[in-house]
């Protein structure tokens, strides 16, 4: 199909899905032909079938661009041109905000489906890509080898942190980005829109991950570009917000490199609509608080969570803030928890949700120490680990969404033929994939060489699901074992609660 027929199939697309009204079909045609660098449109109506996603116009669009020498074909160009195709047919700003807040008004989650549903279509959240993620559950887990984003080293997480840039915008969370062009390693955001919301006294905004790790996966930033910070100020802004969006969990991130997620230079939480494994955990120590109104426990999770519920919102802040100053103060060496060396270590990862009256707190205990046998952390993956899953384990792994790096797909498919026999492990250990090859021959030598394809693959899968929670165990500060619980309930008494 040709270019200008196309560009009528993306007004059909847009008008469908009421992206754009009919009267604005000719302003919107002479946009699209603008980018294009055409002078006419189509003679021809389109009529045929309209697909799900507008990316396979994006797709052909850019072929005929890349064609025609108006980008290089590259990812990263094309990238670049298919957000300013599709910021043509993206609501303005200004009525992104009005039709939320009439949402609003009728309801909370009719405003929240409706914007994430248009950055959907929009092709800001990047629906057929995500498609081809691979995702499953097991072991108590939800796993998913992810293609949106490339694998970080925490090292350079931290380094990020002692970097001034001049750049602009400063970050890709700065609230400058909508309608940004991009530029080369910084992605293009005509398509991107944010809507603006008070929490904590302070004007915030929110967007979608354009990567979704689940289901509406919300970023909740700070219009000022300033670093994590785990405050009473930010618990107030929890409370703010999931009061706000009832029907959405709110979490931050630690605010320390290893143990935080992969922007700590600007301050922001994630939410969303989404049942995470930890959410499901059942209490495993009971605990009474010193504060009646408050119900606590310390619960059955790989990390070291306690759950505190209550109708009021104060006494949790209140009681979330005497956590947090004795844990950043607290060192406990029967259990190789050092608050302070030459650094600060402890902090938490909090995380609220809101079910019905009552208020859900979930404090998760965090060290960012290092060692020489541990240089990326002792509470953090451990190198016989790293095979599967390196970098930082921010809030969403925290509670259980595994997030793994996208180079599994081929090299777990690879693994799966040392158990079908239809390859030998290599036994030169500087050939391709050999990172999995001790733990390939583990799984050879339990279940042999002769699966079936089903069968190795669901081998793997469990295998994977065991690394996995292993990354969780080596994370928690507190491990579940018996000196582990016994150090975590002698901590917890120091700040009001008894088992």
């Amino acid at each position: 199909m040709n270019a200008a027929l196309q560009i009528e199939k993306i007004l059909a697309f847009a008008i469908k899905n009421n992206l754009i009204e009919m009267e604005d079909a000719a302003y919107t045609r002479n946009r699209l032909l603008e980018i294009m660098n055409m002078d006419a449109p189509s003679d021809e109506v389109y009529e045929g079938e309209l697909p799900e996603t507008l990316t396979p116009m994006l797709e052909a669009l850019c072929d005929h661009a890349a064609e025609n020498g108006l980008i290089r074909d590259s990812l990263e160009s094309r990238d670049l041109f298919s957000a300013k195709i599709a910021g043509a047919i993206t609501a303005s700003p200004f009525e992104t905000r009005a039709r939320f807040n009439a949402l609003y008004k009728e309801c909370p989650e009719k405003a929240t489906q409706w914007f994430y549903e248009m950055c959907r279509k929009t092709d800001y959240i990047k629906v057929d890509r995500i498609n081809k993620n691979a995702r499953f559950e097991e072991g108590g887990l939800d796993i998913t080898i992810n293609l949106s984003k490339p694998e970080k080293d925490p090292r350079d997480i931290a380094n990020a942190l002692k970097v001034k840039s001049a750049a602009y915008p400063k970050c890709m969370l700065c609230i400058e980005n909508p309608g940004y062009q991009g530029r080369p390693g910084f992605p293009a955001r005509q398509n991107h829109r944010m809507i603006p919301v008070k929490i904590g006294g302070e004007s915030w905004h929110m967007q979608y991950s354009p990567y979704l790790y689940y289901n509406e996966h919300c970023i909740v930033l700070s219009d000022e570009h300033r670093p994590m910070a785990i405050t009473e100020a930010g618990f107030n802004r929890l409370f703010d917000f999931v009061g706000q969006f009832p029907h959405y969990f709110l979490g931050s991130n630690a605010d320390l490199p290893i143990v935080g997620g992969s922007i700590l230079t600007h301050d922001h939480f994630q939410g969303g609509k989404y049942i995470f494994p930890m959410d499901k955990a059942k209490d495993e120590i009971a605990l009474t608080c010193e504060d009646e109104s408050i119900k606590a426990a310390i619960i059955d999770w790989p990390m070291s969570a306690v759950r505190l519920v209550s109708r009021d919102r104060n006494a949790l802040i209140r009681r979330a803030m005497i956590i947090l100053n004795a844990w950043r103060a607290y060192t406990d060496e029967e259990n190789d928890i050092f608050a302070e060396t030459d650094q600060k270590h402890n902090t938490i990862t909090p995380i609220l949700r809101k079910n019905g009256e009552n208020w859900r707190l979930d404090l998760v205990l965090r060290n960012n120490r290092t060692s020489a046998e541990h240089p990326l952390g002792i509470f953090h993956p451990h190198a016989d680990l790293h095979h599967i899953k390196k970098e930082n384990i921010g809030l969403i792994e925290v509670m259980g969404l595994m997030i793994l790096p996208g180079r599994l797909l081929k090299e777990l498919d690879e693994v799966a033929c040392y158990l079908t026999g239809e390859k030998d492990i290599p036994t030169d250990e500087s050939a391709p994939g050999s990172a999995h090859f001790a733990w390939a021959r583990e799984l050879v030598r339990e279940f042999g060489k002769n699966n079936a394809k089903e069968d190795a693959d669901r081998i793997i899968k469990q295998g994977v699901a065991k690394k996995c929670n292993r990354v969780l165990a080596d994370a928690g500060v507190y491990k579940q074992t018996e000196k582990g619980r016994k150090g975590f309930v002698r901590f917890l008494e120091t700040v009001g609660f008894k088992a």
